[in-house]
């Protein structure tokens, strides 16, 4: 029976929350409040209750918001920071722009994020903080990381930009290390229409930095206490955000119930399903099956007119633009394993049931299972 599938359909949630967003942005243009202003304001203000932090600061995309959470503390140029190569550029990017050096370190092959086992024997006298992923909406294993950053003074920074709702052991993700990035990059469980970000923090002080961090190093207009960076959120995507965030809880649990029916469908079928840790909730910004065969499987998915997609076919030790850091090929195995074998199926709140089991249906029968 073939049946169009795509991989992701943000007119759909854009359609069922059109007269909300016409409102508010109204609102913003009546305001005039452009760059930051109210719409933000209440924003960070919602969005710190929702993540259970203390603090929230919007920025103008998730990629500002890591560089400044890594500025508030004080990483400079020869600082190490280790991380993972599996996951998108702008990790490494945030510890690029600080002049500090990325560490790769290889990831748990049952969840695809930074393998807790492997990062001690990677600190060295100039590492500075661990950076790990929460990687498609899953948590970290936290609490062995916070246990070795403990252990050696250093900072855990987590780069939450696709684990909006994320819970470990019962607590929301971000909450753990001393601040956390996210992104609200449209495709993102809460996207914006545009680019955005924020960090989030418990301390009161780096969370004042961090303002004028972004708003050119400035504190009051015109003073500039330090060198700063034009990173601001804009009015329209504070107030399209404030919207969506009311939705968000929402959107997670059908997400849940749209992965777990994969799972049940999927088990026992030749493909690797993804794994959420005992006692954590994933957010399910993606969800992602492995196999040798991906590239065959994804051509038989979109011939039957299903979209996929591909998170992430080259791992970042492997980048052109990091040569200069010395990894090779074999450096990172389960990494590399999972870079040619990863393949995204579709998974949205909208996705209608008869489309997961249409989906999970072609993927056995590609296997003949």
């Amino acid at each position: 029976m073939s049946m169009k599938v795509p991989y992701f359909d943000l007119q759909a949630q854009i359609r069922a929350l059109r007269p909300e967003l016409d409102a508010a942005i109204a609102r913003t243009l009546d305001q005039c409040s452009f760059c930051l202003g109210p719409d933000v304001a209440a924003f960070e203000r919602d969005f710190a209750k929702f993540s259970g932090a203390a603090h929230a600061v919007g920025f103008n995309s998730g990629t500002s918001a890591l560089h400044v959470g890594l500025l508030l503390l004080d990483l400079k140029p020869g600082d190490e920071v280790i991380t993972t190569p599996f996951t998108f550029v702008a990790t490494s990017w945030a510890i690029s722009y600080v002049g500090a050096k990325p560490v790769y370190v290889d990831i748990d092959d049952a969840t695809c994020n930074l393998d807790p086992a492997k990062v001690e024997r990677a600190i060295t006298p100039r590492t500075k903080a661990i950076m790990p992923v929460h990687l498609y909406g899953q948590s970290c294993d936290l609490a062995p990381l916070a246990a070795l950053a403990k252990k050696h003074g250093l900072h855990l920074v987590e780069d939450a930009a696709q684990a909006h709702g994320a819970t470990y052991r019962g607590q929301p993700v971000g909450t753990v290390g001393a601040v956390a990035g996210f992104s609200f990059y449209p495709g993102k469980n809460l996207g914006a229409c545009g680019e955005a970000g924020a960090l989030i923090m418990a301390d009161a002080a780096l969370a004042e930095r961090a303002r004028a961090l972004r708003e050119h190093g400035s504190r009051t207009r015109y003073y500039h206490d330090e060198i700063g960076y034009n990173y601001r959120m804009e009015g329209i995507q504070g107030a399209v955000l404030d919207v969506k965030l009311k939705h968000l809880a929402a959107w997670t649990a059908a997400r849940r119930r749209i992965a777990r029916r994969y799972t049940e469908l999927l088990k026992g079928s030749p493909v690797k399903l993804q794994t959420e840790l005992s006692g954590c909730e994933g957010a399910w910004h993606l969800y992602v099956v492995r196999h040798a065969r991906r590239d065959e499987l994804r051509a038989h998915l979109e011939k039957q007119g299903i979209g996929t997609g591909l998170h992430y076919p080259h791992p970042l030790h492997l980048q052109k633009c990091y040569a200069d850091l010395g990894y090779r090929a074999g450096d990172f195995p389960v990494t590399e394993a999972a870079a040619r074998e990863c393949l995204s199926l579709p998974i949205y709140p909208e996705l209608p049931d008869a489309q997961v089991e249409h989906v999970a249906r072609e993927v056995r029968a590609f296997f003949g299972a």
